[in-house]
């Protein structure tokens, strides 16, 4: 208990002191989640809009596909990225592997179809409900969709929001891309699982306490957007 007391007030004490180790790893961290959750969205928000509003051959099979790629292990992710990029890799020539850029696209291919599928069911809500509105004016699919992505943009930071947790507490993917190599590629869930395993315990649980409170703060950030949409809705 003593030790574990110790710990914690050792925890305390890096976060209290801004202690530069603990702050490139958070650092470092929300640089890698942010890029990648704004790479995602760049794509996943139209690609999930084309999706609720075209009918193409296949589109059931592609709207499937994109719900299953939710769930996809973050593992089987980071061993894709790590095959593109590895030296023998059709990416290998960038030099990208155990930096923070394979991080990113880890991320990026993580957060992906998150931000699709749920956009997708977003727009497909909303085009349903101004159908005759839009069919009135003339509004074909492709104009349609950033006017409904515009309309939808309350609904869609919750959206955003889940992408970001993801990103965030993801350690499979970057553990494998990224190699935890210290003052290089060592965010925060990585940098607990190394530091719990060696039994340094402060830093492991000052990195735990500020991503509790991320999650948290990301979870309420979701709850407020959502009951901002449906006020505004309403």
């Amino acid at each position: 208990m003593d030790d574990l007391l110790g710990a914690i007030q050792s925890a305390i004490r890096l976060m209290l002191t801004l202690d530069p180790d603990l702050i490139e790893i958070v650092a470092l961290s929300f640089e890698v989640a942010l890029l990648g959750l704004g790479l995602a969205a760049l794509v996943g928000l139209p690609l999930g809009a084309a999706l609720a509003l075209f009918r193409f051959p296949g589109h059931n099979l592609a709207v499937v596909a994109m719900n299953a790629l939710m769930g996809l292990p973050p593992v089987v992710v980071g061993l894709f990225v790590y095959l593109l990029l590895s030296r023998s890799g059709p990416l290998g020539s960038l030099g990208w592997l155990f930096t923070a850029k394979a991080m990113i696209l880890a991320q990026f291919l993580l957060v992906l179809p998150i931000i699709a599928a749920l956009t997708r069911q977003v727009v497909a809500d909303l085009a349903q409900e101004y159908d005759e509105q839009l069919r009135s004016l003339g509004v074909g699919p492709a104009r349609a969709i950033p006017t409904l992505l515009w309309d939808g943009r309350y609904q869609l930071v919750t959206t955003l929001l889940a992408g970001f947790g993801r990103a965030i507490g993801e350690v499979g993917a970057v553990l494998v891309v990224g190699g935890n190599i210290a003052h290089v590629s060592r965010v925060m869930t990585t940098a607990i699982t190394l530091e719990t395993s060696r039994g340094d315990l402060s830093l492991a649980l000052a990195l735990g306490i500020i991503l509790l409170l991320m999650s948290l703060l990301v979870s309420a950030a979701a709850t407020f957007a959502s009951r901002l949409a449906a006020t505004i809705d309403g």
